[in-house]
């Protein structure tokens, strides 16, 4: 064992590299969500403008559409009243989804209203998951459920770092006699 180290948890630790609030495991827990905002949000953005580039896709039926995707999920989903609103106008629907989703993706890439992004993000994936993918077998193949999973840290610790918040809050402590 090199001098100025101890042994911790049966790993060699050194003073200044591991430890303490400028080491590198205080700076992966500071960046730690940062990656999966990052994700999500691209992965919302995206989505969103597919949807609302695809000509097919706003339909009330025909190949691609909506409207198709909501009549071939309305029998297997958990909850058919949310498929049978939907049908009631899918092309409303369909906007409804795509624009919330651009919505969500921005809000989160950017840190703005963080936590209400994570939670309109989570509300969507909640709802795909209940609809769309909830027939999916092996679970672990539909995507929905583990996005929704994939938010909740974010619905929790909101966006502090790097973000719109962040810098808001920055502004108000400043302004606070």
């Amino acid at each position: 064992m090199e001098a100025g180290s101890a042994m911790a948890h049966g790993y060699v630790t050194r003073a200044g590299v591991d430890e303490g609030a400028g080491g590198w495991r205080a700076t992966a827990r500071t960046y730690a969500l940062l990656p999966l905002r990052i994700f999500l949000g691209v992965t919302f953005v995206y989505a969103g403008l597919d949807k609302l580039t695809d000509s097919a896709f706003f339909h009330a039926s025909g190949t691609g559409s909506i409207g198709e995707l909501m009549h071939g999920v309305r029998d297997s989903a958990a909850i058919p009243a949310l498929v049978d609103l939907a049908l009631k106008s899918p092309s409303g629907f369909g906007y409804a989804i795509a624009l919330g989703e651009l919505a969500v993706g921005i809000g989160t890439l950017l840190g703005l209203f963080g936590r209400l992004a994570a939670l309109g993000g989570a509300l969507i994936s909640l709802s795909l998951w209940l609809t769309v993918s909830w027939r999916t077998t092996p679970y672990y193949y539909g995507n929905d459920l583990a996005y929704l999973m994939a938010w909740l840290p974010l619905v929790l610790a909101g966006t502090p770092l790097l973000s719109a918040d962040a810098f808001l809050a920055r502004r108000r402590r400043l302004r606070t006699p």
